[in-house]
């Protein structure tokens, strides 16, 4: 799981074999993720502060 506080929400995603779980529903990146939670595009793994992406689950 990956988590991020973001205007003073704390925001929790699964990692799934294929994609992201945001609050129920499912996500092909993280950067879909990242712009519902912000509202702007963002780099997703550097939004969740992650150096790289990995393939592995």
């Amino acid at each position: 799981q990956l988590i991020r506080e973001w205007n003073g929400v704390e925001h929790t995603v699964t990692v799934l074999k294929d994609g992201f779980d945001w609050q129920g529903r499912k996500y092909k990146s993280l950067s879909g993720v990242a712009r519902e939670i912000t509202g702007t595009r963002w780099n997703g793994y550097r939004f969740f502060g992650l150096q790289t992406r990995s393939r592995e689950v």
